[in-house]
């Protein structure tokens, strides 16, 4: 008697997440609502700083001058504006005054002051009509923050002759910390209805559609509820939840159309919706944990930088991306079994097709298979010209210059922007953001005057004031000429780092946390660029079994990232396109910007690559031959890699509608780079490339060869039923390959399957 066609239960992996499918999204809803639950107000507890040296000479400084000298540095200037009369005006003094008093009366202010207390020239305007009342407000940024909406608005607006405006260090942070928040809700607004339209049109079924938003939406969620819980006991930067939501809607919508796909591929070819589930976690499935592995390793290299701003990304970054793979490993298999062929439902594409039929499956990506072909038959022409564009497109950034994350980056009409602009375009120096000097040990008032006349006669110093002097410490401030953060100022940090002193100083202030910030990341950059270099080496290596291959993607990765970094310092640095885009350029980029802005971009890049590169595999396996997988790997991802990046890139650019400038950069820089690589780098340099390197671009030497047999991972199946075909049955493998390395579907005679292009034969055997 015979058993027909009865395909073999699932095992492993596929047996775990499809056992119980309602029982498995069940539980994955309450987990979500707790998580919910768990991330609820997780914006309020986040930072807008972070971009220091934690064990930076300017850190330590500035932590003990908060300790012996708290209202040393104000962080809250009221610019006060007497119109048309002069702030020594009577009856504006007089109001000035009693606007000072009742500041130093505030719980929480310390440290008041005022042009008309101490009558410094550096608090009075050039013109004669403004002046400033600086304080210090007390706390960690929460609580300054809930101090500054407490009194703030008892002394913003008008008091009698005079016009006041509420700006500083803890207005800056606290105005841009709100402007995120509103910001992202946006974005998300924006974000979500257009990415599920976009979905519409990759899928057709409207409920193939959703499953992708539902994964990302999962892990958002999740993630805002570990970045909570790292609020316990670190520092999180607010900016953060911008790449939670992006990475989160973007990779868990890559990872899902992947799955989708070719869930829906193997169901077209008769599969039941077991075995499909099945065999699509045996092939996108590898490739979605190997590309989650690829963009966690990128974004973890951001942890051995100091600086809490970047180390906050590699939080988040890190969370969602395991969390969006998670989702779509295990959620997503157990929705696509209890849908099965209903996955393709409500395809709404009908509504527009006006009676024509829709191509066969054999049809789809001929447009890519001809552009293969095209490409590699002028790879020379192709990869030379696309090398050149994008190196070309890559020259502005050799002209980028650091600076630090200011006023400047909040709107134009932002309150504390303006208050900062008035100061720096009618003040004298740079109020609120001169250098101190902080001296330790005993010393003598003449050495204390010895020492400052010394910084007196530096020639980037307009004036010097103290000591204070308490116990055996005391400070200098020192005002530069220019701007408080300028290469002048920053020159000077240098110059006072190396006046002799008869005691120990140590310098902060905005320029010194800069300088020791730019020291804290080239110091750190290189091991950082090792870390994803040679993690991002071996996991390719571990897919594709070549040793080429995983150089190629590195380096065309990083090449694929000029165009972002061009970009980044031509428009936001020189300030080309900022009346369009909506932004002030500081004339500077923000010296983390760059770091974090590689590592994310870097990511996605071999997000996309290992996607292509997994494909050409499995059919460079199932038949030996080059330049037919690598045609075949763009024929069967070039759209779904395309689509992923217009999703993802449109997600960014909802990001980039920010009105805080380094989120707008991040935001459309990204997306820049995402379409680069997607619609340059993958379409056009790649299959250039790998043609020009032919069969050389699998080999790898023995010793590697048994490692990656025994160890390595790729997309092709590894559970074929007994007695069916084995690896190049009647043909001979391609040279410097063994025929572990080369599976395929024959007939028995050497000739190919007549049968899907990408499928490798897995009817199950007869059984008598």
């Amino acid at each position: 008697m015979t058993e027909v066609n009865k395909p073999p239960r699932p095992g492993g992996w596929t047996r775990f997440v499809t056992a119980r499918p309602r029982l498995s999204l069940l539980v994955a809803l309450v987990i979500t609502a707790l998580a919910v639950l768990a991330g609820s107000g997780v914006a309020d507890r986040l930072g807008s700083g972070g971009w220091e040296d934690p064990a930076a000479q300017s850190t330590y400084a500035t932590k003990a001058l908060e300790r012996e000298f708290p209202d040393s540095q104000p962080n809250l200037l009221l610019l006060v504006d007497a119109g048309r009369s002069s702030v020594d005006d009577p009856a504006v003094a007089a109001q000035a005054r009693r606007l000072t008093a009742r500041l130093a009366g505030e719980k929480g202010v310390i440290g008041v002051g005022s042009y008309w207390q101490s009558t410094s020239p550096a608090l009075r305007a050039e013109d004669g009509h403004e002046a400033l009342i600086a304080a210090h407000i007390t706390g960690d940024e929460k609580a300054m923050g809930d101090t500054l909406d407490r009194i703030a608005p008892h002394y913003r607006g008008t008091h009698g002759p005079v016009q006041v405006k509420v700006g500083g260090l803890v207005a800056v942070r606290h105005e841009m910390q709100t402007i995120i928040k509103e910001d992202l809700t946006r974005a998300e607004m924006i974000a979500l209805p257009v990415t599920l339209v976009l979905l519409v049109m990759v899928f057709g079924s409207a409920i193939a559609a959703l499953l992708p938003l539902g994964i990302g939406i999962v892990a958002i969620l999740g993630t805002n509820a570990v970045l909570r819980g790292l609020t316990e006991f670190t520092d999180v930067s607010v900016f953060a939840m911008n790449l939670t939501t992006a990475l989160g809607l973007g990779l868990a919508i890559d990872y899902a159309l992947f799955i989708v796909r070719r869930f829906r591929e193997e169901l077209s070819t008769g599969d039941d919706p077991l075995t499909a589930v099945g065999t699509t976690l045996r092939t996108a499935g590898r490739t979605v944990l190997f590309s989650s592995l690829t963009v966690a390793v990128s974004l973890a290299a951001m942890l051995l930088f100091p600086q809490y701003f970047l180390r906050s990304f590699a939080y988040a970054g890190i969370a969602v991306v395991l969390l969006a793979a998670a989702a779509a490993l295990i959620l997503l298999p157990a929705a696509l079994v209890l849908l099965g062929h209903r996955v393709n439902s409500l395809d709404l594409r009908r509504l527009f097709r006006r009676g024509r039929a829709p191509k066969a499956s054999g049809e789809e990506g001929t447009a890519w298979a001809r552009m293969a072909t095209l490409v590699m038959r002028r790879a020379p022409l192709f990869a030379v010209a696309t090398t050149t564009v994008l190196i070309v497109l890559g020259l502005p950034f050799l002209g980028v210059k650091f600076g630090t994350a200011d006023d400047r980056q909040l709107p134009s009409t932002a309150e504390s922007h303006v208050v900062q602009q008035h100061i720096r375009d009618g003040f004298p120096g740079s109020p609120g953001g001169g250098l101190e000097v902080l001296a330790e040990g005993r010393s003598t008032p003449a050495q204390y005057t010895a020492y400052k006349d010394r910084i007196a006669d530096l020639p980037g110093v307009l004036r010097v004031d103290g000591p204070l002097v308490k116990g055996q410490s005391a400070y200098f401030t020192v005002l530069p000429k220019g701007e408080s953060v300028d290469d002048a100022a920053q020159r000077l940090v240098g110059e006072l780092r190396a006046t002799h002193a008869p005691f120990d100083t140590k310098v902060t202030g905005t320029a010194a946390v800069l300088v020791d910030s730019k020291h804290a990341i080239a110091e750190r950059l290189p091991w950082a660029a090792a870390f994803i270099a040679i993690v991002t080496l071996l996991l390719v290596f571990l897919l594709t079994g070549s040793v080429l291959i995983p150089i190629q993607a590195v380096v065309l990765n990083a090449l694929s990232l000029t165009a972002m970094f061009g970009a980044v310092v031509w428009v936001f640095q020189d300030g080309h396109l900022s009346g369009l885009l909506g932004f002030t350029s500081p004339g500077s980029i923000e010296t983390t910007l760059p770091v974090l802005m590689f590592c994310v971009a870097f990511g996605l890049s071999m997000d996309y690559g290992v996607f292509l590169l997994s494909r050409i595999k499995e059919e460079y396996d199932r038949t030996g031959d080059h330049n037919e997988a690598v045609r075949h790997g763009l024929q069967r991802t070039g759209g779904l890699i395309t689509a992923a990046a217009v999703i993802l890139a449109v997600v960014m650019v909802a990001i980039g509608t920010s009105r805080v400038t380094n989120t707008k950069m991040l935001g459309l820089g990204i997306a820049l780079a995402v379409l680069m690589d997607a619609m340059i780098v993958r379409s056009l340099l790649v299959p250039a490339v790998m043609r020009l390197t032919g069969r050389a671009t699998w080999w790898a030497p023995a010793p590697l060869r048994r490692f990656h047999e025994r160890f390595g991972l790729s997309e092709g199946e590894d559970e074929r039923p007994s007695g069916g075909p084995g690896p190049h049955r009647g043909a001979a493998p391609p040279r410097g390959a063994t025929s572990h390395d080369v599976p395929a579907d024959t007939n028995g005679d050497g000739s190919a399957d007549a049968g899907s292009g990408d499928r490798a034969v897995r009817e199950p055997a007869r059984r008598t």
